[in-house]
């Protein structure tokens, strides 16, 4: 009887190769599985200089963002990559209960480029159902419509990734992202307005 399962001389080796394949195939699979999306907003008359110090603020998320009511430092220095914040925010219960729920996320600062204007967090703990979540902010100058009619404007684009949420659809995270950055972008609109006047 001779075995003719991949052996050539190294048996070792092709075992390897094997467990390599294997492991690459399921990192892609897992990968695959991963929720991916992004949110994009046009500012018609704010430009992307203007919008940057609001997303720059890593600690000012819970004036901006619907839901937050408070936002702190619990490690690191504030700005810096590796540093995390803590958000809280109280949920309406939807079993029709009276009682209010508290939902938490602690936040960890990936990266930050005042030059590109572009910040990347990650959700490291919480009980907001994310797990995995990634995202990245960029701010540009406006879309070429606007630069052609001689506006000035910028664009903000939200990016995630995320393992699949129980009892949601990819489809209501990309709204729900969508509809916070559009809401964010309102308020900083209204701030900056304020501030100019």
């Amino acid at each position: 009887m001779q075995w003719s399962l991949g052996y050539h001389g190294n048996m070792r080796c092709d075992a390897c190769l094997l467990r390599s394949t294997i492991s690459k195939a399921s990192q892609e699979t897992a990968e695959e599985q991963k929720w991916k999306g992004k949110a994009t907003t046009n500012l018609k008359d704010i430009t992307a200089e203007e919008v940057w110090p609001f997303f720059e603020d890593f600690l000012s998320i819970h004036k901006w963002l619907p839901g937050v009511d408070a936002c702190s430092l619990v490690e690191g220095v504030s700005g810096e990559p590796g540093c995390v914040r803590y958000c809280t925010g109280t949920a309406v219960p939807t079993d029709g209960s009276d009682e209010s729920v508290i939902s938490w996320v602690k936040e960890k600062l990936l990266s930050i480029d005042p030059v590109e204007k572009c910040i990347s967090y990650e959700v490291i703990e919480g009980n907001v159902g994310f797990e995995s979540y990634i995202a990245t902010i960029k701010i540009s100058s406006g879309s070429e419509d606007t630069q052609e009619n001689g506006q000035s404007g910028s664009m903000i684009e939200w990016g995630y990734i995320v393992n699949p949420i129980p009892g949601w659809k990819s489809e209501d995270l990309a709204s729900y992202i969508d509809t916070i950055l559009h809401t964010m972008v309102k308020r900083m609109e209204e701030a900056l307005l304020q501030a100019k006047s």
